[in-house]
């Protein structure tokens, strides 16, 4: 069992910056990676980023990338989320979540991940 949760998310403006955070706790400490999902009203839960175990390889979605970093510090460290140039389609739900199956691996899909928290709102405003 893992269990995560997430902080970080408010209201901000477009063009903004935000950082969210992710700690997991576990009494079973195990490789895995860890991805940030997101969900906003009506639409189903999309994939934002992720990292993997050793930190060797990072993904994020087209809608993200150079405006988002996902980073660890270290294996029991929180795993961030820095959100740059807040745009208004960013408004979401936010979950982190943990693939323990393929931590080597980046996944990208929601049916990968064993374990989600339980997110946190993050609103762009104009």
């Amino acid at each position: 069992q893992v269990q995560l949760v997430e902080s970080g998310g408010r209201l901000v403006q477009a063009g903004e910056f935000l950082r969210l955070s992710c700690e997991a706790s576990t009494h079973n400490p195990r490789p895995w990676t860890l991805g940030w999902f997101r969900q906003a009203p009506g639409k189903e839960r999309e994939f934002v980023a992720a990292i993997n175990w050793s930190g060797t390889s990072v993904v994020y979605a087209d809608s993200v990338k150079d405006r988002f970093t996902i980073s660890r510090a270290n294996v029991k460290g929180p795993i961030n989320l820095e959100m740059r140039n807040l745009k208004l389609e960013d408004t979401a739900v936010y979950y982190c979540a943990v693939d323990i199956n393929q931590p080597w691996m980046a996944a990208q899909t929601v049916e990968d991940y064993d374990y989600w928290g339980q997110g946190t709102q993050v609103t762009v405003s104009s």
